[in-house]
């Protein structure tokens, strides 16, 4: 559950109730309600969760563990089992009689081998055909979700540094909000730090009259950054004034606080356009929001006797880790560790959320490790072997490479910027879109709003999949050339299968949304069957990938998806054949996938390419 985090909640045994089997729900969550009735009539003395997974043997399509842990509880207390086979064989046995599973067999030690019907299947992706993706959102056991990601700060250019907690974060909450799960998206941005007096005193210093100009005065906010720190650096009489300036700051003057605003104004637009460009959604909380919090906060904790006196702040110790936890400076200011307590503390009485989520790189990790320990000392969270909600998370991610194995930057040593760099994906996007569409004639069929759409679709969504492919946790080398390639693995290449399926149902002249109501599915063809049966897993991979927080999960799912229609397209043909109508229903249902998986991606789909 990230790298530091109360553990998933799965709830304790229940009774088990009647199976919603054609309700809402992952396929695998609705087989698990039928194992619990079965596991209920196997053996009604032992309180046990259904143990089911998808199923890699040719035998089934999802399987039941749980006759071994079941034989280690009631062998020797005059069980009439003899071994853990018989007990699978009961599982199997008294699976309710329904029309999802066709058969069921056991092997080895008491595996239950579950075989879905066909036909069940079938009407499950045409259920979906005729009602939309969203019946297919897995169910989740929390309702609300503070997500923290992007949280640059303010003055500071957003780079390719804040790539992945922008793109990770916005995929987690996409996910979390088709499950119906309520995402609040918090931008948890750095506008209260010592830098602002820095700042401030400049603009002052610089622009006597700088109300009058406005943003003017300041013009590239960058440049006038660095100005601000050489001055800072070099001269100790400005760098006492600018400390000087923090305390005016936070102590509510309004000459301050007024050029405060103006600073975060300037670079909150710079933001919003990268939003913009990326598509991301986010409601700014800023570390200015929780700072009248704080003082009553670290009162409530200090009342419990969780802070101590140290070289003259004040820390939280923490079992387990050698430095404290200052949440007071010496010199009596606040820093992260009391604005992240006071925070959380918001999140969970104010907000009510049930899970809270954090996205930085993997740097951060220690102080996530040792604040969330502080706040189970205080009772906040409970101990993550419970299994409770509330929880934290941390979502840690690696770094982005360059080409020679070093954190990515310009030829200058800069940091790159992200506006640019997703300038280039899209110029780099349309270059090769034009030269494609230029050799193969198709040109004269293509307008220039279409293909400036376009390239920013492919060029974005290459940059985006390319990052959210990765296990968060590694480092990934960037390399526009493999991001925009055609082959493999690549944001391209599944935009081109999307576009071909879109294609194959646009030449059989048939009307689909027709076909939704008046066809049927058919699997009979091996690979119909085994594309048919992919499909209806989409909600529990969003499930793995929500739980486990891991968007790449989804992008598996997706790849593996693209690989499964070119199987079944090259051994079943579509058009022209007699289960055409049948075949563009699963071409059709692929395709609704394929664009509800892009969406949560962050990706807008192609149409044509």
């Amino acid at each position: 559950m990230g790298d530091e985090t109360s553990t998933s909640a799965s709830g304790s045994a229940q009774e088990p109730a009647a199976p919603a089997v054609q309700g809402a729900g992952s396929v695998k969550q609705q087989i698990s309600n039928l194992v619990a009735l079965s596991l209920h009539a196997t053996v009604p003395e032992v309180d046990v969760e259904p143990i089911v997974e998808v199923c890699t043997g040719k035998f089934g399509d999802y399987q039941c563990n749980n006759a071994m842990g079941l034989w280690s509880k009631v062998k020797g207390s005059g069980t009439s089992f003899k071994n853990p086979n018989a007990i699978g064989q009961s599982i199997a046995k008294n699976l309710p009689a329904c029309d999802v599973i066709e058969s069921a067999s056991v092997a080895g030690p008491g595996f239950v081998n579950i075989v879905l019907s066909k036909s069940w299947v079938a009407k499950r992706i045409q259920d979906m055909l005729v009602n939309g993706i969203k019946t297919w959102a897995p169910i989740l056991p929390v309702k609300r979700v503070v997500l923290d990601f992007s949280s640059p700060n303010i003055a500071k250019e957003m780079h390719v540094g804040h790539l992945r907690s922008t793109i990770i974060g916005d995929t987690l909450a996409r996910m979390f909000e088709f499950s119906n799960v309520e995402v609040l998206r918090r931008n948890h941005v750095g506008d209260w730090g010592t830098q602002f007096g820095m700042l401030i005193e400049f603009l002052f210093e610089k622009f006597p009259n700088w109300e009058e100009l406005g943003s003017q005065a300041i013009g590239d906010l960058q440049l006038f950054y660095k100005a601000s720190k050489q001055r800072f650096d070099d001269d100790a009489e400005f760098k006492d004034r600018a400390q000087q300036a923090v305390v005016r700051l936070q102590g509510g003057e309004e000459k301050y606080r007024a050029a405060w605003k103006k600073i975060c104004e300037i670079s909150r637009n710079e933001f919003d356009q990268v939003y913009k460009l990326l598509d991301v959604q986010l409601e700014e909380k800023g570390e200015s929001f929780y700072n009248p919090y704080i003082p009553q906060v670290l009162e409530k904790l200090s009342s419990q006797g969780l802070i101590e006196e140290s070289e003259g702040a004040r820390v939280i110790f923490i079992q387990g880790h050698q430095i404290p936890l200052i949440v007071v400076k010496r010199d009596g200011g606040f820093n992260y560790a009391s604005t992240d307590l006071a925070a959380l503390w918001y999140r969970l009485n104010v907000e009510k959320a049930e899970w809270i989520i954090y996205v930085t790189d993997v740097g951060q990790q220690q102080h996530f490790d040792m604040f969330f320990k502080a706040a189970r000392m205080a009772g906040w969270l409970p101990d993550p072997k419970e299994k409770k909600f509330p929880k934290t998370s941390h979502v840690g991610f690696g770094l982005v490479l360059g080409a020679d194995g070093k954190r990515f930057r310009t030829r200058s040593t800069e940091v790159v910027r992200l506006g640019d760099l997703l300038d280039e994906a899209k110029s780099r996007s349309k270059s090769e879109l034009l030269q494609r569409l230029t050799e193969n004639g198709k040109i004269v069929d293509w307008t220039d709003e279409e293909l400036e759409k376009t390239s920013k679709a492919v060029g974005y969504g290459a940059v985006k999949y390319a990052d959210l492919k990765n296990n968060r946790l590694t480092n990934y080398t960037f390399s526009f050339d493999q991001m925009l390639s055609d082959k493999g693995n690549t944001a391209v290449y599944l935009q081109y299968a999307h576009a071909r399926i879109c294609s194959i149902i646009r030449k059989s002249n048939m009307d689909v949304e027709e076909l939704k109501v008046s066809g049927n599915i058919s699997l009979a063809h091996p690979d119909e069957r085994v594309l048919g049966l992919y499909l209806i897993r989409y909600a529990e991979i969003v499930e793995e990938a929500c739980t486990n927080l891991l968007p790449s999960v989804l992008c598996e799912y997706l790849y593996n998806l693209s690989e499964m229609f070119t199987r079944f397209y090259t051994n079943c043909q579509v058009v022209g054949s007699p289960e055409e109508p049948s075949r563009l229903l699963l071409c059709e249902a692929t395709a609704v996938v394929m664009r509800q998986c892009f969406q949560l991606l962050g990706i807008t789909p192609v149409y044509k390419l």
